[in-house]
């Protein structure tokens, strides 16, 4: 693996980074060390550190932690790692994450995969190699640690935010990733389901009537009252806040979970599928 990340950052992002380094910079200059000296005693070569310190390169995990040691930081510096994590992330993957984080609650239609808040790694990583033309080793990292990291808001001992998911049939049967990874997916889904505040429905394929062939979407309704949905479709991805179309995609999904099973009529397909994998 290699120890740093280059790849082009947006200005957001950008903006983090520089601000990182230059704090780095600060606390390296105040100990007294040149940039060789530090890179020294933490284990990495002058030009890297000085790369860091302008804002070229993303620190990893452990270049902050060593820091935080060698500068006597008490934490301050290793603090920084949330900050240049999510940094890292897709400026797409940061907004949505934002949008969920404000959620009181979350609905979604699936009829391709399975909702990235529910995938497993193994699944994730099988959705995202399977695009073409191919991400790179470190893009495919990027956006498979992203997802996951975008499901810390799915806690079992949480009562909040609510969450409702519809995935049709077909994404239960897809064998993205081969037998082992669906079946540690569907398995996934079942616990998933047992939360408190989750609500998950199966649409099946027996249905004469589909009110969701016009593709995935969400919901989210905001802490502020407002309600927003999202849209992602090929490269695109688009929040919809226009009132009238997300009155739409409110009355779609409530016809959408009335065509599906039950929550509890959903548990026990998934476990025939489940069975059948």
């Amino acid at each position: 693996m290699r120890e740093w990340d280059s790849e082009l950052v947006d200005d957001e992002a950008g903006a983090v980074i520089r601000a990182v380094g230059r704090q780095l910079k600060l606390w390296r200059e105040a100990a007294g060390l040149t940039q060789a000296e530090f890179g020294a005693a933490i284990g990495y070569g002058e030009e890297l550190v000085s790369s860091v310190e302008r804002g070229r390169r993303i620190p990893r995990p452990e270049y902050l932690d060593r820091a935080d040691k060698v500068l006597g930081a008490g934490g301050r510096v290793a603090a920084m790692q949330k900050d240049v994590a999510e940094a890292r992330y897709p400026k797409k993957v940061r907004d949505l994450k934002r949008l969920e984080a404000d959620a009181v609650e979350l609905g979604a239609y699936n009829n391709s995969v399975i909702h990235g808040l529910l995938q497993t790694e193994g699944y994730a990583r099988a959705v995202f190699s399977g695009r073409r033309p191919p991400f790179t080793a470190d893009e495919l990292e990027q956006r498979v640690v992203a997802r996951l990291a975008r499901q810390e808001i799915l806690d079992a001992t949480s009562a909040q935010p609510l969450f409702s998911f519809v995935q049709c049939e077909s994404t239960l049967r897809r064998p993205i990733g081969g037998r082992t990874v669906m079946r540690e997916q569907l398995q996934r889904l079942l616990e998933a389901a047992r939360f408190r505040n989750v609500d998950l429905q199966v649409l099946p394929l027996s249905r004469e009537e589909n009110s969701g062939l016009a593709g995935s979407f969400r919901l989210l309704r905001l802490t502020d009252g407002t309600t927003v949905g999202h849209v992602e479709v090929q490269q695109l991805s688009r929040v919809v806040a226009d009132p009238k179309q997300v009155q739409l995609l409110d009355m779609r999904y409530g016809i959408i979970r009335a065509q599906a099973l039950t929550p509890r009529e959903s548990m026990t397909f998934i476990e025939k599928v489940l069975g059948e994998t």
